[in-house]
């Protein structure tokens, strides 16, 4: 009994942070301020988390398990490299959209004074994501579906993915970054594919 009421408060503590994350754009947040609104003692939160290091490590976990679960289903289900791309790329940001907070930390803002391995662990999350992309786009260059090599095109596909979350953060949340994707896609597709 005690350690589910210590998951569901390691869970409440966990989306606390992501809600502050969202609300407090540009503030800095303090495990005092976490505490207060989780209605805890900042000595409880540490009885979940040794450090906030350690709750922003839960929080790149729940993102890279809830992304990547989801791409290795899109692979094993979509055989068209093109299809596969968008479908990939529309998850990516369709998770920024419903998870603003989360967004804030993947574009590592505020992770700034915080550990390094914290911004490591977000450069890694965007490594895995490019390599996905190249294992996709190597399958439509072997079949000389391609107009450009696969590498370049892997890097422009993950820049437009950055760059549209880094607007949604910029921008405070009120654009989407899923708004207009169908067309950018269709243009981006015709860069890419013969």
């Amino acid at each position: 009994m005690a350690k589910a009421r210590s998951s569901g408060r390691r869970q409440e503590i966990l989306e606390t942070l992501a809600r502050m994350l969202e609300a407090q754009q540009g503030e800095h947040i303090t495990t005092a301020g976490l505490a207060k609104a989780v209605g805890v003692s900042e000595a409880a939160l540490y009885r979940h988390f040794p450090s906030k290091a350690k709750m922003f490590e839960a929080l790149i976990e729940f993102i890279e398990e809830s992304v990547f679960s989801r791409v290795t289903r899109i692979i094993a289900e979509e055989p068209e490299a093109a299809a596969r791309l968008q479908q990939i790329i529309f998850l990516i940001l369709g998770f920024a959209d419903k998870n603003p907070g989360m967004t804030r930390l993947m574009q590592g803002d505020v992770l700034v004074g915080e550990t390094a391995r914290l911004r490591v662990r977000i450069a890694q999350f965007f490594e895995r994501i490019e390599t996905q992309l190249r294992q996709v786009l190597r399958e439509a260059e072997l079949r000389n579906a391609l107009h450009e090599p696969t590498l370049e095109t892997a890097r422009l596909l993950l820049t437009v993915i950055d760059g549209r979350m880094a607007l949604f953060v910029r921008g405070g949340f009120k654009n989407s970054p899923v708004e207009g994707w169908e067309r950018q896609w269709a243009m981006l597709h015709r860069g890419i594919f013969v």
